[in-house]
């Protein structure tokens, strides 16, 4: 007998998904903010809502590191060093997302 053997231990549900999103996505905006927010005489050169693309930008990208810490949970269930090496790319992953997202949100702006 053909025993099946699944990938994912559990089914998708978005609601599993979501606070880690969210999670990633508040840590984002929190650290753009403090790039941005002290900035009181912007370049002149610069669009009349530059700071509008990084702030929408750069959550989205915490919110992707977020999507994808729960998308390892099951790994980070098994223990041992799975589970640390399930902690360990989810934080390499989220850190490379939000580096990667400041760059294209700030990209013309502050970061030439």
């Amino acid at each position: 007998m053909v025993e099946k053997h699944n990938l994912i231990a559990s089914p998708f549900h978005f609601s599993s998904f979501a606070k880690p999103m969210l999670i990633g996505a508040g840590i984002a905006l929190a650290l753009i903010a403090l790039f941005l927010l002290p900035i009181n005489n912007p370049d002149p050169s610069w669009p009349k809502y530059w700071m509008v693309r990084p702030f929408i930008i750069v959550p989205l990208a915490g919110a992707a590191g977020g999507a994808f810490y729960a998308f390892l949970r099951p790994m980070r269930q098994q223990g041992g060093w799975v589970m640390v090496a399930g902690y360990v790319l989810s934080l390499i992953v989220f850190i490379i997302g939000l580096w990667l997202g400041t760059v294209l949100g700030l990209d013309g702006t502050l970061w030439d």
